[in-house]
């Protein structure tokens, strides 16, 4: 193992949005632009890691568009993973060569969030999401002599990253990237409330409201799993003819699953709406859970009966991160992954340079792709082109 007590910084090259709530199509506008910047190397507990392959995702987009305000500049990307070049003092059970999963909310083990099993995010770990640092509560980025942000703890759109140890999951090195980024928040999101949320039965009926990457991965985890009845619905008939492909039973458009009068065991929420988060609780059955992972804008509202909660003895459950302990529940993708049970390639739409970032963002907001992988060159790639 290589431990560095005070590593030198270097340059490296990634995707800076500089402002939030740009006019689109962003291809025109050109919110995030690829800078160099300098990286400072790991400090106690963190991990220098060049990053192999990082998927665009909708949290990303929601930074983007301004729904979730963060501090700028920052150097997006939370869903990547790589190989880790240097470890920082402390960091004891990863070496240097390893592969890492990177999740977006590190939890320090410690707060009454982690103590919770997954059920409740670490309250250290979003508090220095917010701010836009690493667990540690410093920033490892800057660009022209000035601070940069990191997002969500990762920023992952970028040839290298340092990230805290908290925020990394090993993995074995013979996965391929563009699936293992995925296992780091599409499947951990999407997977986990059909994992640790849900819980189906391989006999219950469970619906899936959204399927974009996060929706889609709920579908196929409960493929994986062995449930009979797995319904995709989504407004988009392109998706669900997806859905059938990756092991729905069945797909139906929101306004068909309302009119059919069909309920079911667990219906999850993935289209961070407050319409579908509606239309999840209208297709419950009595003593069954809704379960929502979208995000939507701040501030949306929602009009249920609340006599059918007492009454029909119904759960409404919100789950972030898929209520996941990454630590725990990423081998168990990997597991199942392996035994050929998890179709996690199936929701790669496309392979894309970090260039294209922008244009990704305008093919994730028209709904139009599930999952776009950043593909990063690897240094024999870099030196075959010199």
């Amino acid at each position: 193992m290589t431990t560095v007590t005070q590593a030198p910084a270097r340059l490296i090259q990634g995707a800076v949005l500089e402002n939030s709530g740009a006019d689109r199509p962003y291809a025109q506008s050109q919110p995030i632009v690829v800078s160099e910047l300098e990286l400072a190397g790991p400090e106690d507990n963190e991990l220098l890691v060049r990053i192999t392959a990082a998927g665009v995702c909708h949290s990303d987009l929601s930074v983007v568009n301004n729904d979730r305000p963060r501090p700028v500049p920052m150097l997006l990307g939370h869903e990547a993973t790589g190989i880790v070049e240097l470890v920082g003092p402390g960091v004891n059970d990863i070496a240097v060569g390893d592969t890492v999963v990177m999740t977006f909310l590190p939890r320090c083990g410690n707060c009454q969030g982690c103590r919770s099993e997954g059920k409740i995010p670490c309250e250290n770990g979003s508090r220095a999401n917010e701010a836009g640092t690493l667990l540690g509560g410093g920033r490892r980025l800057r660009r022209n002599g000035e601070k940069v942000q990191h997002h969500i703890g990762v920023s992952g759109f970028a040839t290298h990253a340092v990230v805290s140890r908290n925020s990394v999951v090993p993995i074995g090195s013979d996965v391929p990237p563009e699936v293992a980024a995925i296992f780091g928040c599409a499947i951990l999101t999407g997977g986990g409330a059909v994992l640790n949320v849900a819980k189906p039965a391989s006999d219950d009926t469970i619906a899936v409201i959204g399927l974009g990457g996060v929706g889609m991965a709920a579908v196929i985890t409960a493929a994986a799993l062995g449930v009979k009845e797995i319904v995709g619905i989504d407004l988009q008939e392109s998706k669900r003819d997806m859905a059938l492909e990756l092991g729905a039973s069945s797909v139906m458009s929101p306004i068909e699953a309302e009119a059919s009068g069909k309920r079911f065991a667990a219906v999850i929420e993935a289209a961070g709406h407050p319409k579908a988060l509606e239309t999840a609780w209208a297709i419950t059955e009595p003593g069954g859970m809704t379960c929502t992972v979208g995000l939507p804008a701040p501030g949306q509202k929602i009009e249920i009966d609340p006599l059918q909660i007492t009454s029909q003895a119904r759960h409404l459950v919100g789950s972030y991160l898929g209520s996941a302990v990454p630590s725990v529940d990423i081998p168990i993708y990997e597991a199942l992954w392996r035994e050929g049970k998890l179709n996690a390639e199936g929701l790669i739409s496309s392979r894309i340079e970090l260039t294209d970032i922008n244009e990704a963002m305008d093919q994730l907001e028209q709904g139009n792709v599930l999952r776009q992988i950043i593909v990063f060159p690897t240094p024999s790639d870099e030196e075959d082109k010199e």
